[in-house]
Order: structure tokens, then C-alpha cells, then sequence
């Protein structure tokens, strides 16, 4: 009889690093920020892939919310696939509205106009990054994709998920795992 999992066995407040060869154009070299991971589904942001036309000071403009200094060029990101019209704030836990989600000690995840509004404000969290649209996962599917060797998981930090130069943040990822990007490979095997 196998064992119940516990919430310890979950990767929420981790990074899923994708591995050379993803089959998922979606995902290739992408870095994904779990937000919430349990037995019934995952949910995440992808960090190091900025949207090609779109800047937080458009997105606020579209928005109705003044632009201020605060709203300087920042890039938005694609979050994902699923809802990407849907927007999300990842930032440091030092701001927090009415409905913002804890992942853990020292970030949140915010929908609302509330936090672009104190962004704007410059009332704000410290770091943010703005997303459109984000990874999901249904019960199991992220675990079956983790056995299939379709992720590395790496532990986050504040450089990985809100520093800049994104297109070398999955490099970084993965030389902070200690692993030479040219030895890796993307097949799996069984002992």
C-alpha cells in the first residue's frame, strides 16, 4: 500500500526548469515559478519569457490607471498558456491586499487591480513581475511529467524570479543546480 502524500512532497514556492528537448514549443528553456502545487493540480508562472509587445506601462495605459514613474518601461511576461488574457503580480510578501495568495514566507501572487494601482502609486511590494496568462496542470499531470524527465526542479530566488536578463535566467537555473548544460540529456531510464 503506498504511502498518503503530504504537503511536503508538493513543489509550491519551487522552480520547474525546463529540459532540453521539451516536447512543449510552450515551455522550451522556459523557467516556471510553482505558485501552488497539490494532489489536485499545479499552477505556475513561466519567469524568463517577456511578452514582445507588451510594457507595464501599456498594460496600465489599457487599464485606466495612471502612469507615474513607478510604471517605468517594465517588461510583462507570459505566464503561461492557459487564460492569457488573465493578468497576475508574483512579488515579495511585503505587499499584501485583501486578495493576495501567500505561496510562502517571502512572496504572493496577486490578480486584482488593487496591486498595479499601488504599483502605480509607488505604494507597492519591492519586486514584482507582471504576467499574462499562466501554467496549469491538472491532478498528476505535472508528477507524470516530472518522472518523465520533462522537468528539473531548482529552488527560487529573489535574482531568478524578479532579476533581469531573461533569456539567460534558464541557464542560470540550471548552473545553480550544479549541471552541465551540455551533459544533460532528455531521456529518462529506470534502475
Amino acid at each position: 500500500m503506498a504511502a498518503a502524500s503530504t504537503q511536503a512532497d508538493y513543489l509550491t514556492g519551487r522552480c520547474l526548469i525546463a529540459m532540453p528537448g521539451m516536447q512543449d514549443a510552450r515551455f522550451e528553456h522556459a523557467v516556471v515559478y510553482l505558485c501552488a502545487h497539490s494532489a489536485e493540480g499545479a499552477m505556475g508562472l513561466i519567469v524568463n519569457r517577456e511578452l514582445p509587445d507588451m510594457t507595464l506601462s501599456r498594460l496600465m495605459e489599457q487599464l485606466n490607471i495612471p502612469l507615474t514613474p513607478a510604471c517605468a518601461e517594465r517588461a510583462v511576461h507570459f505566464g503561461g498558456p492557459v487564460e492569457p488574457g488573465r493578468g497576475f503580480v508574483l512579488h515579495s510578501a511585503d505587499f499584501l491586499a485583501e486578495a493576495s495568495m501567500l505561496v510562502d514566507k517571502r512572496r504572493a501572487l496577486t490578480a486584482t487591480l488593487d496591486i498595479l494601482r499601488a504599483v502605480a502609486e509607488g505604494r507597492g511590494p519591492r519586486h514584482t513581475l507582471m504576467a499574462l496568462g499562466y501554467s496549469g496542470w491538472g491532478a498528476g499531470q505535472l508528477d507524470a511529467e516530472i518522472r518523465a524527465n520533462a522537468w528539473l526542479i531548482a529552488p527560487a530566488d529573489d535574482g531568478l524570479l524578479f532579476g533581469p536578463d531573461n533569456p539567460k535566467k534558464w541557464q542560470r537555473a540550471i548552473e545553480k543546480l550544479g549541471i552541465d548544460i551540455a551533459k544533460l540529456s532528455s531521456t529518462a531510464g529506470n534502475a
